[in-house]
């Protein structure tokens, strides 16, 4: 399921054209979103339940999560943070909490990261705000994603590609092959006394 749609594909989910959708939005009777990034206009997954009335008035706390891998990363955290605050703003979102982590996208026992969790599953969170889907979680994040949604909580990306360090992304993938190779070279070990075992036995 998308967290967004363009104007055309939220005006054929709830029957209307993209000119009425334009005529709501200078009227403020459906205000659309504008990314911060290329100023596109879009709706939310949220927008649309709530045309459909399946969704109550506002309620819970409006979450910003960030998180860079080590403290060598703290200007690109800072600069993170700057980005969601313009786009905050520039939304007219108003944030009850914001959460840092500093630890891999790849560790699941990240503090804010579990205490945010335990929220959404509570229902205490009506939104979440991210920079970047690597941010939350290196992989799995459709896990996540399904999470939230399930708990009714609106899963907001900006997706800023500049706001996704690529040194954090080859860190990781170095974790993951040093990982792998580990349990290569111990299996490789296994299947060799596995096989002198056998041999002292003939």
């Amino acid at each position: 399921m998308n967290n967004t749609y363009s104007p055309k594909e939220f005006g054929k989910l709830i029957g209307r054209t993209t000119n009425t959708l334009q005529k709501w939005d200078r009227e403020g009777k459906l205000k659309a979103h504008r990314s911060p990034i290329s100023n596109r206009r879009y709706y939310t997954h949220e927008q649309y339940l709530q045309y459909r009335g399946l969704v109550a008035q506002e309620q819970g706390l409006t979450i910003v999560y960030t998180r860079v891998s080590g403290m060598a990363q703290k200007p690109d955290l800072a600069h993170q943070i700057k980005a969601l605050e313009a786009y905050c703003q520039q939304q007219s979102i108003k944030v009850n909490e914001w959460m840092t982590d500093i630890g891999s996208g790849l560790n699941y026992k990240r503090k804010q990261f579990n205490r945010l969790m335990d929220l959404i599953e509570l229902g205490q969170v009506r939104r979440l705000v991210i920079a970047h889907h690597d941010r939350l979680v290196r992989f799995g994040y459709e896990y996540f994603e399904a999470f939230c949604q399930k708990h009714h909580t609106e899963l907001v990306v900006i997706n800023g590609e500049n706001l996704s360090p690529e040194q954090e992304l080859v860190r990781d993938l170095i974790a993951i092959v040093t990982v792998f190779s580990a349990r290569l070279h111990g299996l490789r070990s296994y299947k060799k006394v596995l096989k002198e075992a056998a041999l002292q036995k003939e």
